[in-house]
């Protein structure tokens, strides 16, 4: 028994599980595709495949679950208009290879290298910059519009009290629920909210009826195109970091150092895999999903099995169009006023990892790297290199790699879970 959750449980228990952490992942998982103009049913089925792929990596031990990275939206975006979606994912390919490359690293010299590289200093406000850059698209999201607040989808007033429904109840059921209850509190959410909203008038269903049961997602083979590779491999550098500090954050919630066992290696390949394997069938790059571990950490459902039933229901949604249309049909508020929460428990996340790091915020060298950090990433701040653009977590993460390496050093900062670790089995 892990914090009170059982290993085991039942097959019923454990599938409702599974799809609540879909629920959860579900509306960042379609926005990427939806925004870059890839197919959304191809991103679900990428996603249940990388999931598995790194469930097979790192046997079958950590509770997380793989989609569509928000890092490479933007690039994916210019890459489509500029190469078009076969040379895209040619370039998305050869960045999955770099988190493999980043693997065989790791398995032949050890963690020792990336902690120098990736202190809890580096980590701790990148891991807040993924929560916080998300902010905006929840409120947006609560507040009825799209999630870039370009578009009021939904009347202001209706929205808000829909998100407060759908928030208030997922807290009740969090907080007061037992038993079987307790583990599906966003499920709560949605299903309240989705009540909410019919009430209120703001429910719009009618594309279930438009389409059939079934469909075959519109796979794209890639293409290799030298241009499109060096544009996408840098990128690669912000869900690096991200998946780095997934693995800390939830190595923190379940208890367990993920980085020794299975391994910092195992996962980078598994993760590597799952993305040079999505875009080999034409959906957007995978990477460890930072929503569905503050689900976990609100569920406390540490079980790697509920991850199983997440991926195969996402596979199975890739080929129900209908159900896949009811999905797509829940209103934005509903699933707004749980990011809100959810996107939270993120940054608060990183902002462990300082506290349990016990990194001194008064020493002037980690306050910069801190500082700068959160300002870029909550300021959005973008650099372009040539053809490279560089923004969002990507931008974050370089500069906090830089400014450790070059401001003069004073006590270093460890993590806790790891000292004295030099190598990985």
């Amino acid at each position: 028994m892990t914090h009170g959750t059982p290993s085991g449980g039942s097959p019923v228990r454990i599938a409702l599980a599974g799809g609540q952490m879909l629920f959860v992942a579900f509306g960042a998982l379609v926005l990427v595709p939806v925004l870059t103009g890839l197919d959304p049913s191809v991103a679900l089925f990428t996603a249940g495949i990388g999931t598995l792929i790194f469930q097979f990596c790192t046997g079958r031990q950590i509770p997380i679950f793989l989609a569509s990275s928000f890092a490479f939206i933007a690039p994916i975006i210019y890459g489509v208009e500029t190469w078009g979606v076969p040379a895209t994912m040619g370039g998305l390919m050869v960045a999955g290879a770099f988190y493999m490359m980043l693997s065989l690293m790791v398995r032949l010299w050890g963690t020792g290298f990336l902690y120098r590289l990736f202190p809890p200093v580096v980590v701790g406000p990148v891991i807040m910059v993924i929560g916080l850059i998300l902010a905006p698209a929840a409120v947006n999201m609560a507040l009825g519009k799209t999630g870039d607040g370009g578009m009021q989808l939904i009347a202001r007033d209706k929205a808000i009290i829909v998100s407060a429904v759908s928030l208030i109840s997922t807290l009740l059921v969090a907080t007061l629920a037992k038993g079987i209850f307790k583990l599906i509190p966003i499920m709560f959410g949605v299903l309240s909210g989705c009540l909410a909203a019919w009430i209120v008038g703001v429910t719009d269903f009618s594309a279930v009826g438009d389409v059939g049961w079934f469909h075959v997602p519109a796979f794209t083979l890639p293409e290799w195109n030298w241009s499109a590779v060096l544009f996408m491999v840098p990128v690669a550098i912000a869900p690096a970091i991200e998946h780095i500090g997934d693995m800390l954050a939830i190595s923190s919630v379940t208890g367990k150092d993920y980085l020794k066992k299975p391994g910092l290696h195992r996962t980078l390949l598994g993760d590597g895999l799952a993305t040079s394997t999505a875009a080999l069938f034409g959906g957007p790059p995978n990477t460890t999903y930072s929503e569905v571990t503050g689900a976990v950490m609100l569920t406390k459902a540490f079980n790697p099995a509920i991850m199983t039933w997440s991926a195969v229901f996402a596979i199975l949604l890739a080929f129900v169009a209908k159900l896949g249309a009811v999905l797509q049909s829940i209103p934005l508020p509903v699933m707004g006023g749980i990011m809100m929460l959810l996107f939270g428990s993120i940054a608060v996340v990183g902002l462990n990892t300082l506290i349990k790091a016990q990194v001194d915020l008064s020493q002037p060298r980690n306050l910069a790297i801190v500082a700068l950090v959160l300002v870029s990433g909550i300021g959005n701040l973008s650099l372009t290199l040539g053809s490279v653009q560089l923004s969002g977590v990507g931008l974050c993460a370089v500069i906090a790699i830089v400014l450790n390496l070059v401001l003069p050093r004073g006590e270093p900062d460890g993590y806790p879970s790891s000292e004295n670790q030099a190598t990985t089995k």
